[in-house]
């Protein structure tokens, strides 16, 4: 049986943006030079899966000589909080708590990784008493 991806990006695909990502712009061959420090992988399949991503707009590219140059065509943050609602839509019934209460209670968070959760939901509910101060002016 065949199972659908639940975020639409295969493995290689979000392997290969991330490379892009980290670059900030790249050629196929250097996508391909980078994955190769890991396993071996064709040229012709980092060519179509960039193909892909500018298909999908994840990624944008121009012409120079007779190479493309791939670029990111939205920001990493933007594109990974649409895949996570996508994944929370479809797994966690868009419960930002289930996803949230699922990775604490699931992983083995260490000390340092609770205490920046913490920190974060921290920093939330200072930036949203300040939103409330503010707005009662």
């Amino acid at each position: 049986m065949q199972h659908k991806s639940l975020t639409h990006l295969g493995e290689t695909e979000m392997e290969v943006l991330h490379h892009v990502w980290d670059l900030g712009e790249a050629t196929v061959a250097d996508v391909r030079e980078r994955i190769l420090r890991d396993r071996d992988v064709a040229y012709t399949t980092v060519m179509t899966v960039l193909k892909k991503l500018s298909e999908k707009g994840y990624l944008d590219y121009y012409k120079e000589g007779r190479s493309y140059v791939y670029q990111p065509a939205e920001e990493p943050d933007a594109v990974q909080h649409s895949l996570l609602q996508r994944l929370m839509e479809k797994v966690f019934r868009g419960s930002p708590t289930a996803l949230v209460q699922t990775l604490v209670q699931r992983e083995n968070l260490s000390d340092d990784e609770r205490k920046e959760l913490k920190a974060l939901i921290d920093a939330l509910d200072a930036q949203d008493s300040e939103t409330d101060d503010t707005s009662d002016s």
